[in-house]
């Protein structure tokens, strides 16, 4: 839950910083814009709006300036208006700040335009735009009754915040506030399933394979729960196949194991003739051999199972090597009164010798296994522009259609007439011998007819 809720609150931190960085680049972007352009253009705004002002004053000599400075003040400016003689009054909002040379004052008096708002000291355009300093004003001088008068005009800021800006400033303040939430509510949304995926993996550790992620999103984590559950189904069923392998190298091991202690502890009978002897020696001689082939077997498959590390390939005469493996079981060809044709051209085949030596032999060795008395084995080859058949035939007994489908499991033994003579394991290496190559295996078969299996493989397989 810590690193969950860490990344919670970097995103919000992220997100914080992201909105506050990108608020005071906009503030300084502004500033500037307020500096290079729009302080200028306030500055000659207001000098046309002043000069009109003292214009009107100075053509309309009925006026009484107090009133008439009053009523202006009132609609939303600031005035500070003083004589020659130096008399002086503020109308309007009043000045903060209302330090102003005197210099400046009969400069204008004089006749001069006071550009206040123009050159007023830089600064942020909330303390600059904003300062009620009589400084940050326009002077324009007029001529009233005779007498030259400077006036000292800026508008008043707290008037010209109406119900508008009072609208948009809440709306601001309201879209800050929905942002945050949002902010929030997309974090836990964004948080949210990798806290259950961590929950998840921590079930896959604990080997709990049976478990499901929600993937109905559409985007990355989505996928990811997809793919996640992909996985723990993929564990799971490697699980279920790991019991299962166990459970039948177990019984394969168990059974021939007790047949060689019971027979070797009836050998141990002093009174015990020759003849039995001999056939409980057979016995236990036979069921040695099994669990030879067995352990043989095994670590043939544990090897296959390493895919991650490429075979080693070679280019050989394949002719030649099935022929050695007629002649290696031409005794026990002979000793099952089986006949066999072989009909293999020459050829050349890329390939792991040693690999595809071992599913001849099974092949072979089953034709044998399971043909009958006096039964009959035909090889050949059929070789393509770039492929090669090796079909082996026999006229044995021949495997169930409903057993057909099954033969290439591990440890899948068919009816009772065959699964006494096998491991369950020899079909299964051949299969995944022949994946490996590139290659493919068919078999057809008939009960009491015999069995028909057709390897086909690359000549070249393209990537060795």
């Amino acid at each position: 839950m810590k690193v969950q809720s860490s990344l919670y609150v970097k995103y919000l931190i992220v997100a914080l910083c992201i909105m506050l960085l990108s608020a005071v680049l906009a503030f300084l972007a502004t500033n500037m814009y307020y500096h290079q352009v729009l302080k200028e253009q306030n500055d000659a705004k207001n000098t046309v709006i002043a000069s009109r002002l003292a214009a009107y004053i100075s053509e309309h000599a009925e006026l009484d300036l107090q009133e008439h400075f009053a009523m202006l003040g009132e609609i939303g400016y600031q005035f500070y208006v003083v004589n020659e003689n130096g008399t002086s009054g503020y109308y309007g909002g009043e000045y903060r700040l209302k330090e102003l040379d005197n210099s400046i004052i009969e400069d204008v008096i004089a006749g001069d335009i006071y550009h206040g708002m123009r050159d007023f000291p830089k600064q942020l355009f909330v303390t600059g735009f904003f300062a009620n300093d009589i400084r940050n004003s326009i002077g324009v001088p007029f001529v009233h009754e005779g007498q030259r008068y400077a006036m000292f005009v800026r508008p008043d800021i707290r008037l010209l915040f109406s119900e508008v800006h009072t609208i948009m400033g809440g709306m601001a303040l309201l879209m800050l506030v929905i942002s945050l939430l949002a902010i929030i509510v997309s974090a836990w949304y964004l948080v949210h399933p990798i806290k259950a995926l961590t929950a998840a993996t921590k079930q896959i550790a604990a080997e709990n394979f049976e478990i499901s992620l929600q993937a109905s999103r559409s985007d990355e984590l989505g996928t990811l729960a997809a793919s996640f559950n992909r996985m723990a189904k993929q564990l799971l069923a490697n699980e279920e196949e790991r019991k299962s392998f166990i459970r039948n190298v177990s019984h394969d091991f168990q059974s021939p194991l007790l047949n060689i202690g019971g027979y070797a502890a009836l050998l141990k009978q002093a009174e015990l003739d020759v003849e039995p002897r001999l056939q409980y020696a057979s016995v236990i001689e036979s069921e040695a051999m099994r669990l030879s082939n067995l352990t043989k077997q095994l670590l043939v498959l544990t090897s296959l199972d390493q895919r991650n590390k490429a075979i080693a390939m070679q280019t050989y005469p394949l002719h030649e090597q099935i022929e050695r493996t007629v002649m290696k079981y031409r005794w026990l060809l002979e000793k099952e009164g089986i006949s066999i044709s072989l009909d293999a051209g020459p050829l050349l085949l890329t390939g792991n010798e040693a690999l595809l030596d071992n599913v001849w032999e099974n092949l072979l060795t089953n034709a044998i296994k399971y043909n009958k008395p006096g039964g009959e084995i035909r090889i050949r080859t059929e070789s393509g522009e770039d492929h090669v058949n090796v079909i082996f035939e026999d006229t044995g007994i021949g495997i169930a259609e409903n057993d057909l489908p099954h033969v290439f499991e591990r440890f899948y033994r068919a009816d009772a007439s065959r699964s006494t003579k096998g491991t369950g394991l020899g079909l299964a290496i051949v299969k995944e011998t022949i994946t490996l190559h590139q290659g493919d295996i068919r078999i057809s078969s008939e009960t009491g007819e015999g069995t028909c299996i057709t390897v086909t493989l690359p000549l070249r397989p393209t990537a060795v």
